[in-house]
């Protein structure tokens, strides 16, 4: 039985609104996100992913490179994000990073977000940070079963970063499951909104996006 649980929040602010969207590698996240920019229009919505800002390693000897955690909050840089929430409630444009996976750094190149009345973050950490969470008028949290988590990041490492099963597999294990313990799920407690299956629950996306389309009424 699909659920959807929403806990008291004063959604009464002024524009833009800031909406983040949390939950585990794997969880559906970027599936609510998408599903809520297609039905609400991106053409009112600025959409900034977390991912977009870790931290540029090229410099970092091959050492030092293969010991980073990529699934703490310290492999990102936060700071910035919180620069471009901020400039974008200012209805100002901001650069965003590119980053390159394959070579875990960042490009020279960048994309513009222009600044909208709806500001829409996605990442897994996003809230960890207390500064971060801050910025958010309603905070949600996607919230699936570790299982279908796992078979989804497998997938998509196999299929869009061109891993090995062995390394996906090692990865989880070393860091991903042992930081979504320490860091994601507690976080869960800071949501407004909790949707369960992500973008599988229609009745939860259908209030999210009402919500958000009264609001920018």
């Amino acid at each position: 039985m699909r659920k959807f649980v929403c806990y008291n929040a004063d959604m009464n602010h002024p524009d833009p609104l800031v909406i983040g969207i949390a939950g585990g590698s794997g969880s559906g996240k970027t599936t609510v996100a998408q599903e809520i920019l297609h039905r609400v229009g991106a053409d009112r919505i600025a959409y900034l992913q977390h991912d977009s800002y870790y931290k540029d390693l090229s410099k970092l000897p091959p050492v030092q490179h293969a010991e980073i955690n990529f699934d703490h909050p310290n492999s990102l840089e936060t700071e910035l994000l919180i620069e471009h929430i901020a400039s974008l409630r200012n209805k100002k444009s901001v650069e965003v990073p590119i980053y390159d996976f394959s070579t875990d750094t960042r490009t020279s190149q960048t994309f513009t977000v222009h600044p909208h009345r709806v500001v829409l973050v996605e990442g897994i950490l996003i809230f960890t940070e207390a500064e971060l969470r801050k910025m958010f008028d309603v905070k949600i949290f996607v919230d699936t079963d570790a299982d279908l988590r796992f078979i989804r990041r497998l997938s998509r490492d196999l299929t869009e970063r061109k891993r090995t099963p062995e390394s996906v597999i090692k990865q989880y294990q070393a860091t991903v499951r042992p930081m979504h313990l320490e860091f994601v799920e507690p976080s869960k407690r800071y949501a407004d909104v909790i949707i369960p299956e992500g973008g599988f629950n229609t009745a939860a996306l259908d209030m999210v996006v009402a919500r958000v389309n009264a609001l920018l009424r």
